[in-house]
């Protein structure tokens, strides 16, 4: 029986040799789909680096499926549809040659994945859509796991996914008699601390020519490309995953929470934009990582915090993403209405911690994670600022955002707006957390010890407003007791002079309701 002539349709996401969708891959009779289309491109207006990451990746893997047989039809920025739809570039596929079927790998976003879905509803061949099977905890496991649980947390997840995996597990146990070694991640970044070497991949022809159709195609969008180096191969992926593991990751557990002025990789692996790619499978990825703790070139808690940024955190943000969309997108539980302040685009603020973040986002695509959730995450959150500016400002500046990964972490995580789905409190903090992990406080202009007045740190004057104003929402969370008791011991006085404080310094700050911005 002849088998049947197939298109097969491969997102920029979807860059793995194994992914489903081309496991039977017949090289005479198929052909693969790949585009780069405008809606991918603009819906919202990604970073400069991370448009040309994605196309130089996708002409990469493309380059390197021929070489092994496959026939590929791709579609470049110029040459697309008119649509700008990818629904549209499968359509001219359909209309250029005669095809059985379709095959498509579940895309990483609500968004598309309505748009592929009402595609398959009406297509005129027969089309299936296959689960996307290069992450650990497929879609039935984590329903599975969260029906009937009053609440999800990463924690008790993340067990589960040592158990299946045998990763760190001395039969059912723990390695070293401990799930979490998290305590020992925090520590604060001495004078004399010595960051580790990094080399990032050059650009290469391809990469170098996509970085110039996106300066010449988009060139308003934010950010800079001067600085790009991002692996755009699975063997790049490969050299800076093996560099991580021999040199940087034995202090990843002590370090990897410290800040440091213009240093933003610190001690992270840089390998998020591969593996949300494709370009590294991420139990492989964990499985080289405790590799390094068996053969005693790693410490435990270094081995364990990063495996569990991938097989714990990582698998529970997707999976509570496609656990909770669509309504997941209109979470607001602070009933958050502000603007995003002007400086978090132009990095225009004499706060320094603040302004690092931004600079390092323009010429990086990319920001330490204490920077994403403690810095600029908070600050949106204790300005109130609505959470659907802070999605599009965080899937706008960094080149690892992707919905599925980018919105549990905003939306959950560092603004609340979902409401403690992520996370068991608000991740609200007063510029002293950013004075221990970080050497950002002694030279700026605000007084981190100071609480009011215009020459108080602005984190200081905000925290306490933030939870006074929200004190019905959040004073009954257990990890908040502590602060609201405090609060209590303040008086009346002073807590309604702490609100007058909190709502000035938003509105100093540039954080005005949006009703305002939009009727100017």
């Amino acid at each position: 029986m002849t088998a049947p002539r197939t298109l097969r349709l491969v997102l920029g996401d979807q860059l793995s040799a194994g992914l489903a969708g081309l496991r039977d891959l017949d090289p005479d009779r198929d052909l693969v789909l790949m585009a780069e289309v405008h809606d991918e491109a603009t819906y919202v207006r990604h970073h400069k680096q991370k448009i040309a990451l994605v196309f130089a990746a996708m002409r990469t893997f493309a380059r390197d499926l021929e070489a092994r047989g496959a026939r590929v039809r791709y579609v470049r920025i110029d040459d697309s549809d008119n649509s700008g739809l990818i629904v549209g570039e499968l359509l001219r596929a359909l209309s250029a040659e005669v095809f059985d079927r379709v095959v498509i790998t579940e895309c990483g976003e609500w968004r598309l994945a309505q748009a592929l879905e009402a595609f398959v509803a009406t297509v005129p061949v027969p089309a299936t859509v296959l689960e996307d099977d290069r992450f650990v905890c497929a879609h039935a496991e984590f329903r599975r796991w969260a029906t009937d649980r009053r609440v999800l947390r990463m924690e008790d997840f993340y067990r589960v996914m040592r158990r299946r995996t045998g990763l760190l597990m001395d039969g059912q146990e723990p390695v070293g008699g401990q799930w979490n070694f998290d305590v020992e991640n925090r520590r604060s970044p001495p004078r004399d601390l010595r960051l580790p070497p990094r080399a990032r991949p050059a650009p290469d022809a391809v990469a170098r020519e996509a970085i110039a159709d996106v300066a010449r195609l988009f060139p308003d969008h934010f950010g800079t490309l001067d600085a790009f180096a991002w692996p755009t191969s699975a063997a790049q992926a490969e050299e800076a995953l093996k560099t991580f593991i021999d040199h940087v990751l034995p202090g990843f557990g002590d370090w990897q929470d410290a800040m440091l002025e213009g240093e933003p990789w610190m001690w992270h692996a840089l390998i998020s934009t591969s593996l949300n790619l494709g370009l590294l499978d991420p139990l492989e990825t964990c499985r080289r990582a405790e590799g390094a703790w068996i053969s005693g070139k790693a410490p435990l808690n270094a081995v364990e915090g990063f495996i569990r940024q991938i097989l714990g955190w990582r698998e529970f943000v997707r999976g509570v993403y496609w656990l909770k969309v669509p309504e997941y997108r209109a979470r607001n539980a602070l009933e958050a209405d502000r603007a995003l302040p002007w400086f978090y685009w132009s990095g225009e603020t004499d706060m320094r911690c603040v302004a690092d973040a931004v600079a390092s986002s323009r010429t990086h695509a990319y920001a330490h994670h204490i920077q994403r959730l403690m810095v600029t995450g908070n600050l949106a959150m204790m300005l109130g600022v609505a959470p659907d500016a802070v999605d599009d400002w965080y899937m706008t500046v960094y080149a690892d955002a992707f919905e599925w990964v980018e919105m549990p972490n905003t939306r959950g995580m560092a603004t609340f707006a979902d409401g403690g789905v992520v996370g068991s409190k608000p991740y609200a903090a007063s510029g002293a957390y950013i004075n221990r992990m970080s050497r950002y406080c002694g030279g700026c202009r605000y007084d981190v010890k100071a609480r009011e007045g215009d020459g108080a740190c602005p984190f200081n004057r905000l925290y306490w407003g933030f939870l006074e104003s929200h004190r019905d929402r959040l004073s009954g969370l257990h990890r908040l007791a502590m602060p609201y008791r405090t609060l209590d011991g303040f008086g009346d006085d002073r807590r309604r002079r702490i609100l007058e404080e909190y709502e000035r310094t938003r509105l100093a700050l540039g954080a005005v309701p949006v009703a305002t911005t939009e009727a100017l």
